[in-house]
């Protein structure tokens, strides 16, 4: 009979100090008295979590783990919820959803029941969405589950706090969560979830992973499941790499069926990719204002005015912006117009046969032919340049690397300050590659999709040298 295969039971990267003691055993005896059985993964994790040292305190204070969807991460966190309450201590669970933080306190009571604890003999229990916990009669062990905020937490002392869905853990809810546990005498704090995505609010998760990995953070470990490097999603033997639950609660025919076309977030959810940047990386208000100019720029003695022009993907609107390279070599940008399709391309036409256009790019299937073909008959002598996905992306990079280098000038806008200091990464591409994605409503992203263009046509010009002509 051929063997059951299964994904791999340890992590593809790790970071877990030296230790010759756990209590992992033993809480893992406890959770399988609930007629549950940990998987092999599940109790590698559960020993490392709990490692002490010769002093009896914790081996890392902070541990935590990122596991592609529904390998059943958050189990680990109930076996060592199950062990502290049974033994007195005091125990913080959030999540970013009411939803999760409900499930997870209906869990943890079904393992403690069938393992034999009593409810309201041995415990008690309070069931209030939101706001649920698990006290022990004899012991006073606590398991408070919570939703997390941004002042939540504050007052209160615990031994252990549990950040789960760890890719929504935002700095100002670490601020509020993290001194918790400072007056335990044995702290511990983990932290599970995926890696963040083009949604995903969070910043704390990131940095703790590169912390750790790095050797930045002392007393933590890190595990984790993924792939290095963008690749293709379908691939079955990368599921199997990356997955330690396929085999005993996932299956093959599963993750064939919830593939879709975005490899981005394919490579994400189901093979564990970290992007080399964060996807939640918005331009502050603050950050846009320092590069306001405060007074008129000093312009060239020839000014060159670059285009660029982006068929909106979302909307029925197209944007023109412009940019032009200034005396001291840094880029003035400017939002010219956001207006509907239907209003036609003679507008943006009358801007382009301006004596002192050099050049216009033109993004966006929609609409980028029709006008490239509306200023061949219309006689305008500079020619569109339709850019690629690989375009799109080093104009967006380039942009945000000049800008923080204090290169690129604004006027402030209103219309594009408020796009600009509105807006997140979206992964675009197959190399990691970002674009842009509105958070508000009312504001057009192809606004500043059409200033990155013009910077970038402006950026990636050759200064013109007048040719000499020298006499013997």
């Amino acid at each position: 009979m051929e063997e059951k295969r299964v994904g791999r039971q340890t992590a593809t990267r790790s970071v877990v100090l030296p230790y010759k003691k756990s209590h992992g055993s033993e809480a893992l005896d406890l959770y399988n008295r609930s007629g549950r059985k940990a998987l092999p993964w599940q109790e590698l994790m559960t020993e490392d979590i709990m490692a002490v040292g010769e002093d009896g305190l914790w081996i890392h204070m902070k541990f935590a783990w990122s596991i592609p969807r529904r390998n059943g991460k958050s189990e680990v966190l109930i076996i060592r919820m199950l062990w502290a309450v049974t033994h007195g201590f005091r125990v913080l669970y959030t999540a970013h959803r009411i939803s999760t933080a409900h499930s997870i306190w209906e869990k943890v009571l079904d393992r403690l029941e069938k393992a034999g604890y009593v409810r309201d003999t041995d415990f008690t229990s309070i069931k209030a969405k939101g706001s649920e916990n698990i006290t022990f009669t004899e012991n006073g062990g606590i398991i408070n589950f919570r939703t997390r905020t941004s002042t939540g937490g504050l007052g209160e002392g615990y031994d252990l706090l549990i950040i789960d869905e760890a890719q929504e853990y935002t700095a100002d809810q670490e601020s509020a969560l993290k001194y918790v546990v400072t007056d335990s005498r044995n702290p511990q704090t983990l932290m599970c979830g995926t890696p963040p995505t083009a949604v995903s609010s969070g910043d704390v998760f990131l940095k703790l992973r590169k912390n750790v990995l790095s050797g930045k953070e002392e007393d933590a470990g890190w595990a984790e499941w993924s792939v290095p490097r963008l690749t293709d999603a379908h691939d079955p033997e990368l599921w199997y790499e990356t997955n330690p639950s396929l085999g005993y609660i996932l299956t093959e025919r599963t993750i064939r069926s919830e593939l879709g076309d975005d490899q981005v977030d394919d490579n994400i959810q189901r093979l564990g990719l970290w992007l080399t940047y964060s996807q939640k990386s918005a331009i502050s208000r603050k950050e846009w204002d320092e590069y306001l100019a405060k007074e008129k720029p000093e312009l060239p003695k020839k000014v060159r005015v670059f285009y660029g022009v982006k068929y909106a993907k979302t909307t029925e609107n197209v944007s023109v912006a412009c940019a032009l390279k200034l005396a001291d070599g840094r880029i003035f940008v400017e939002a010219i117009d956001c207006r509907p399709r239907r209003d036609g391309n003679a507008w943006i036409i009358d801007y382009l046969r301006s004596p002192s256009a050099e050049k216009v790019i033109i993004d966006g299937a929609v609409g980028q032919a029709i006008l490239s073909d509306d200023m061949k008959n219309a006689g305008v002598k500079i020619k569109p340049y339709l850019p690629k996905v690989e375009d799109v992306v080093n104009a967006n990079a380039l942009f945000e690397q000049l800008l923080f280098a204090g290169k690129i000038l604004h006027s402030g806008q209103p219309s594009l300050t408020q796009i600009v200091t509105n807006c997140e990464h979206r992964a675009i591409g197959s190399k990691g590659g970002f674009g842009y994605a509105s958070l508000i409503d009312g504001a057009d992203v192809s606004l500043i999709e059409a200033v990155t263009l013009a910077h970038w046509a402006a950026a990636m010009a050759k200064d013109k040298k007048k040719q000499q002509i020298i006499g013997y």
